[in-house]
């Protein structure tokens, strides 16, 4: 099933909002986008645990 997931559900200040046909290629888009907008190179446990937690049913 597909999934969604916004920046802003996780507190932060930006309207990034994505989604994909599984959580994977969801993951992908989200880590891109970390990299090239928030400057993370890599997205620490904590964050990831808030990301993954805050995936939707699209």
């Amino acid at each position: 099933m597909a999934k969604k997931f916004a920046c802003k559900n996780i507190g932060l200040a930006c309207n990034f909002e994505t989604s994909a046909e599984n959580e994977e290629a969801l993951l992908a888009q989200v880590k891109e986008h970390a990299r090239t907008s928030h400057k993370m190179e890599q997205i620490d446990e904590a964050t990831m645990s808030k990301v993954k937690s805050s995936i939707q049913e699209a």
